[in-house]
């Protein structure tokens, strides 16, 4: 990918994810077309994904013999001037010079267009380590060859050599844990769906990423799509399933349209259909769109949604892996969740588990989001800190106030305060702080940000968002709402805040779902934290102060 063709000396990448098409690539890309036409320079135009740099994008890159030479926030009334100064046969001369890429808060983020550098040196890039991401920026999204060139499809040929316990085995042994919000050990709902006896078994992939500040499944689908078509193939092989639906935020068209466009690819190359890249083995897959709720994101909801019925969570048991769509036994894991199954199978269990800590094995996907100056996507081995995003890779809030708060996991996640941002990032960490890492969403916030206001949010969001079946959920967000707009109004007696921390162990124990069961994180953490901004003492918050 590195040497240009001869028939096309230039090639220029411009990513055409749904950031970059906001901030203006498509009329970039056309005035570039134009302008190498007028000037007769020869170029050829690959539409990739983006990296995850937001605050670069439209970031653009020129193939040269040392990698790819980026330039960022470029747009298209630029392109004229940029030509001028001799692009893109200069990006050649801009490839040596290394110094624009070494300091995070030097030249690179100097005002635009202006050239960053070797794109892969970039530090943000440069120090994560992406596995699940390896191609997302890279390739395009819709050549099958680009993506080969890059070991696609490896996993998948490695899966057809082994019989389905072995397959489920294998993720079993590389630790993965489903990526969304329980974090429940992928291989053993593998093995269950494996196991159980049906002629007829689903694969369903969630991806109705409605969380704040997540953007990570919307990126797989719409910059690397392959990935995820040869994941459920892989999980749709290992447990005896022939049809696998990706069940899409309604929000997402371009995600959809990718992703419709990439299975149409797919079939053609004989990648999935009657006979998966000639085993003799069958799997289709197809596109659902998501019916618009929040709540479609609870795995039986969704269930409830594709077989054409309103959205509502389902008692449990049974569960979804013995009983699911349409009674059938069902693997449901979420788009990242997938999307790292290629790398397991294709580099082996052992590969995968030499990243992460204790039980969390792997990489995570973090989405960094809210008030932060270099907002994006960073894959790290677990254990990573908040600290380290918000400094290392974040560059502070974009404010330039102190953060004060920071959420994690969405809007059910717990605010958590400074003196926990050296926390490791790991499962069983931010569970002994009644926090969660969920989907790795990141939001920050600065020191204006009122928490007993982000706390009545949460109680709101709850209340709006509930499928109403569970008194708790339903009735419980209301009074949540209530109760803290009493607190917030002056009514600071420790009977309304304990009233407030006994409604929250009512959602918590009785609530079918996470939607009621978590909507309390966010609230117990702001009145623990941040009493102050309820109008309490410091201490005056916690239940047993109350």
């Amino acid at each position: 990918m590195s040497e240009p063709s001869k028939q096309a000396p230039y090639r220029i990448y411009i990513p055409r994810d749904s950031a970059a098409l906001a901030l203006g690539a498509d009329r970039l890309a056309a005035a570039v077309a134009t302008e190498a036409v007028r000037r007769g320079v020869s170029v050829e135009i690959v539409r990739n994904g983006s990296r995850g740099l937001f605050w670069l994008e439209p970031l653009v890159e020129v193939a040269t013999p040392a990698g790819r030479v980026g330039y960022s926030n470029v747009q298209a009334a630029q392109v004229a001037g940029l030509f001028d100064s001799g692009w893109p046969a200069r990006a050649m001369q801009d490839a040596a010079r290394e110094s624009s890429a070494e300091d995070p808060d030097g030249s690179w983020e100097a005002p635009m267009p202006a050239c960053v550098g070797l794109v892969d040196a970039i530090p943000y890039l440069a120090r994560q380590q992406r596995l699940t991401f390896a191609r997302v920026g890279v390739t395009d999204p819709l050549d099958p060859a680009d993506y080969e060139a890059h070991g696609g499809l490896a996993g998948l040929r490695a899966c057809l050599a082994l019989d389905a316990e072995a397959a489920c085995q294998t993720v079993l042994d590389s630790g993965l844990r489903g990526r969304g919000g329980a974090a429940f050990p992928a291989g053993i709902k593998w093995r269950t769906v494996s196991r159980a006896q049906s002629a007829c078994k689903y694969v369903v992939c969630n991806a109705d990423e409605g969380d704040s500040g997540t953007f990570a499944d919307r990126l797989i689908m719409e910059s690397d799509p392959f990935v995820l078509i040869e994941g459920m193939l892989i999980a749709a092989l290992s447990v005896g399933a022939s049809e696998g639906i990706v069940y899409v935020r309604s929000e997402y068209p371009r995600a959809i349209a990718a992703l419709e466009a990439a299975i149409a690819v797919a079939r053609r190359e004989g990648w999935l259909g009657a006979d998966v890249l000639g085993s003799g083995r069958a799997c289709e897959l197809r596109v659902a769109k998501a019916a618009g709720a929040y709540i479609c994101g609870e795995e039986t909801a969704l269930l409830e949604s594709l077989e054409g019925k309103r959205g509502v969570v389902r008692a449990k048991p049974p569960i979804p892996a013995l009983a699911g769509l349409f009674g059938q036994p069902t693997l449901i894991n979420n788009v990242i969740t997938l999307a790292s199954v290629p790398f397991i199978f294709a580099h082996g269990a052992a590969v995968y588990r030499e990243f992460g800590m204790g039980r969390s094995q792997g990489t995570l996907p973090v989405q960094l989001a809210g008030n932060i100056r270099r907002g994006g996507l960073v894959e790290l081995a677990f254990g990573v800190t908040l600290r380290t995003l918000l400094d290392d890779f974040g560059g502070g809030t974009a404010s330039g106030r102190p953060a004060k708060a920071i959420q994690v996991g969405g809007p059910l996640g717990a605010y958590l305060p400074s003196a926990q941002w050296d926390v490791p990032m790991d499962y069983e960490a931010y569970a002994a702080l009644g926090a969660v890492v969920g989907h790795g969403g990141v939001v920050v916030h600065d020191d204006t940000a009122d928490l007993a206001a982000l706390a009545s949010y949460a109680m709101q969001f709850c209340a709006h968002e509930s499928c109403g079946k569970c008194t708790p959920c339903r009735i419980g967000s209301t009074r949540g709402v209530e109760v803290i707009d009493r607190i917030r109004r002056g009514d600071t007696s420790s009977r309304q805040v304990q009233l407030l921390h006994d409604l929250c162990d009512t959602m918590v124990a009785g609530s079918l779902c996470a939607m009621g069961g978590m909507t309390p994180f966010p609230v117990r953490s702001a009145l623990d934290h941040f009493p102050a901004d309820f109008g309490l003492p410091d201490g005056a918050g916690g239940a047993e102060a109350a």
